[in-house]
């Protein structure tokens, strides 16, 4: 069970404590928060608030902690990750049962995240390994007008501290794929786990306590965004953050300052089906999807864009699935859930309301309960319905008919976000010229858009992001050049 055996001390009484300087806390502020239960929508677990006065300490430990780390040999670092990861795995059960409570996460799918966050971690240390042990040597006379007089010695070196503000949908797979890369590099971390979510990503870092890893150089804050949000994006002591939610993420990029930046911000991720594709296929797809984990995915499908010509076919096939998914609470392994707050709920149910104001065809009949919103596939929606632009984050998808490829196109890369999509057809050269076409971080061909496997590039355009993801990029992007120049007294030719 959560908060008891090996984490124990991450618990106090009925509150969740804080990580800081090798030790778990309660906040000086005597205050908590709350995390409801997207299922039961009663209180289910407290976190600390922690203050501004306590981030700052973190801050200052971390800042000491990395010197000491980056003076770590690769290989021990690398180490220590693989025995968090497998302690990851190893309690799996405790950690995947905080993700069902918090975030409604079916029990399936909170198992496969942790055990998939332990081999991110595992990959990312091997990987570590391999690019960080290799620097580069320049000779200057490979530059017109210059002698071999001169050799340069480059390496990646570490920023220092790095901030780590993982999403709700994926606390802590989406936690590890930063505190990793962070560390095999040579930072110290501080973690901000959002507040449905919190106390699985807790759990999950007292494994990297368990390691062993040095105090200070992992730490996570709890606390109210309001408080602590903005003062740990602005904090004078962060050299790097990496962030993945929604249009917060615009607003720490405008008050950052000069500090690299990792952004993943959502998506409305576009689905092209011309009319060869095999529409089997591209039926599952749109129902794995767009409805996987009630579409509480950056990477799920938002809006299908299909040739009209098959789409009376695929809109039968989808619905004939959808009416055979399970609806109801995580700890029934259902495939739609609750959706993670009671506002996001409200939030969907104005996009329906909009949909079915203009005309939209409801191919199931709109049902709430709660949070808990049943699968609704929304044909005939055209561009002046807010669903045709807005990212749900629910088990609602739009049907746009369109009768050419570039129809599809242009509503692709009309909208603001640009993070991944897909194409569904048997040509290949189309497909390329499509997806060469489409202003998307990444498109898939003859499948769904997906986050992985976890050392693939993830990357944004325009709104939904900055920089790219994946366990190389991440692990480069944390890190630094630093050259030294070696200057001869007189010219050097290798066996001249």
């Amino acid at each position: 069970m959560a908060g008891t055996g090996v984490f124990a001390d991450v618990l106090d009484g009925e509150v969740y404590k804080y990580y800081a300087d090798g030790e778990w806390r309660a906040s000086a502020s005597g205050k908590t928060v709350a995390i409801v239960n997207p299922t039961t929508r009663q209180t289910q677990y407290r976190v600390q608030a922690c203050t501004q006065e306590e981030v700052n300490k973190v801050m200052d430990a971390a800042k000491v902690a990395q010197k000491s780390w980056a003076r770590t040999p690769l290989w021990k670092r690398a180490e220590l990750l693989h025995k968090a990861a497998a302690i990851l795995k190893e309690h799996k059960t405790p950690i995947a049962e905080c993700l069902v409570k918090e975030i409604a996460k079916p029990a399936k799918d909170a198992v496969s995240e942790v055990v998939r966050s332990g081999d991110l971690v595992s990959y990312t240390a091997e990987e570590g390994v391999r690019i960080l042990g290799e620097g580069k040597l320049l000779v200057s006379d490979s530059f017109p007008g210059n002698e071999r007089n001169k050799y340069c010695l480059s390496s990646k070196v570490p920023l220092g501290v790095v901030l780590a503000i993982p999403p709700f949908n994926y606390p802590v797979n989406l936690a590890v794929s930063k505190i990793g890369p962070a560390l095999i590099a040579g930072n110290s971390l501080v973690l901000k786990p959002p507040t449905q979510g919190a106390v699985a990503a807790l759990h999950m870092v007292h494994c990297f306590h368990l390691a062993g890893f040095p105090k200070g150089l992992i730490s996570c804050v709890t606390g109210k965004g309001s408080e602590i949000g903005d003062f740990l994006t602005m904090h004078p002591g962060v050299n790097c953050i990496s962030f993945t939610g929604g249009d917060t993420g615009i607003a720490i990029s405008k008050k950052a300052g000069m500090v690299p930046l990792q952004m993943e911000l959502g998506g409305k991720d576009a689905c092209i089906v011309l009319e060869d594709a095999d529409l089997d296929l591209v039926a599952a797809n749109i129902v794995k999807g767009g409805f996987s984990y009630s579409g509480q995915r950056c990477t799920a499908v938002k809006v299908v864009l299909i040739m009209e010509a098959v789409a009376d076919s695929v809109v039968e096939k989808v619905n004939a699935k959808l009416a055979k998914l399970k609806v109801g609470p995580p700890e029934d392994d259902c495939d739609i859930t609750p959706v993670v707050t009671e506002s996001s709920a409200n939030f969907i149910e104005g996009l329906v309301m909009d949909a079915k104001e203009k005309g939209a065809t409801f191919c199931q009949e709109y049902r709430r309960e709660g949070n808990l919103i049943w699968p609704l596939l929304l044909d005939h929606v055209r561009p002046d319905m807010r669903i045709a632009w807005e990212e749900p984050f629910g088990p609602v998808l739009p049907v746009i008919r369109i009768n050419s490829v570039e129809e599809g196109i242009h509503h692709c890369n009309a909208s603001n976000f640009g993070l991944q999509g897909c194409v569904f057809t048997r040509d290949i050269n189309k497909a390329i010229m499509i997806s060469d076409a489409m202003e998307s971080g990444t498109v898939q061909i003859n499948s769904a858009p997906a986050r992985g496997p976890d050392h693939f590039p993830f990357q944004g355009l325009k709104d939904s992001g900055i920089g790219s993801q994946g366990i190389t990029n991440s692990i480069n992007m944390m890190t630094k050049v630093k050259s030294t120049v070696i200057n001869l007294p007189s010219p050097s030719y290798t066996m001249g």
